[in-house]
């Protein structure tokens, strides 16, 4: 028997220790049917999630959690808080920071190095350039997570560091795939620019500095949502493989009883 869902908002309190957490239900498709609330979830890392988060992310019903974090997140952040009865996959996706060691520079606090890797528009090139790696590079998992979202996932929870890029790309491919608006896609994604949802960057250097204006400004392309890194996603679609649909088939592996039963899993009639 297929399990009933809620087809209304989920309650979605500010959860203390997890950030840009949110459901992506009630998103409109080009057919007029919307996801469905309670299908599929996305937010920041779980390392630091709390007793009553823990108690409101269990409640969800959650069969998977997909966590796209490399290991050198993981020993950053923390593994995540274990919610009985969800399968935890471990999938890691491409760094737009690439890694570990740039995190180290981030958190040394040293302007110099930061200036020279994030200043004048280095920055946003660096992140335009991780988003199109991470769709040429990363179709073997993308077609994964749609085929076990086909299969038995939902409802789901996908996850990285921020749950604004690599998590944020993979939503994306979700709703794309069960045709929801690009109109509705791209403003799911902008919802990870508001500050109070931002990966906390926790610098060594204590002083001032750490947060001084100008180091705010130089990390503003990692922190930020920007229009400019989803559409470098999707012109790298268009110009490797001319299609959404051929993308989907030829790139993924997404054929047309595997995106029925994503449209069956994931959407309800308007």
């Amino acid at each position: 028997m297929t399990q009933q869902l809620p087809q209304v908002p989920s309650t979605e309190p500010e959860l203390v220790g997890v950030r840009n957490f949110r459901d992506v239900g009630g998103l409109p498709t080009s057919d007029g049917r919307r996801t469905r609330f309670g299908r599929l979830y996305r937010s920041g890392h779980l390392a630091h999630a709390t007793e009553s988060d823990i108690a409101f992310l269990s409640a969800l019903g959650l069969h998977t959690i997909f966590d796209f974090r490399t290991p050198a997140d993981i020993r950053m952040d923390g593994a995540d808080a274990e919610l009985p009865g969800v399968r935890h996959v471990n999938l890691p996706l491409s760094d737009p920071a690439e890694g570990v060691e740039f995190w180290k520079m981030v958190r040394s606090g040293d302007l110099g190095l930061l200036r020279s890797v994030m200043a004048d528009g280095k920055g946003e090139e660096r992140m335009k350039e991780s988003y199109r790696l991470i769709i040429r590079e990363r179709t073997g998992e993308h077609g994964r997570i749609l085929r076990a979202l086909a299969e038995d996932s939902v409802p789901a929870l996908m996850h990285c560091a921020a749950g604004k890029d690599r998590a944020g790309l993979s939503i994306a491919i979700a709703l794309l795939a069960v045709g929801v608006e690009w109109e509705a896609i791209e403003a799911d994604y902008l919802k990870s620019g508001d500050p109070r949802q931002r990966y906390r960057v926790r610098h060594g250097d204590s002083s001032p500095a750490g947060t001084s204006p100008e180091v705010l400004e130089l990390m503003a392309p990692l922190l930020d949502a920007r229009p400019e890194y989803l559409r470098a996603a999707f012109d790298t679609v268009e110009e490797i493989w001319g299609t959404t649909e051929r993308y989907l088939t030829e790139g993924l592996g997404i054929g047309p009883e595997t995106r029925e039963r994503l449209r069956d899993r994931l959407l309800v009639e308007d």
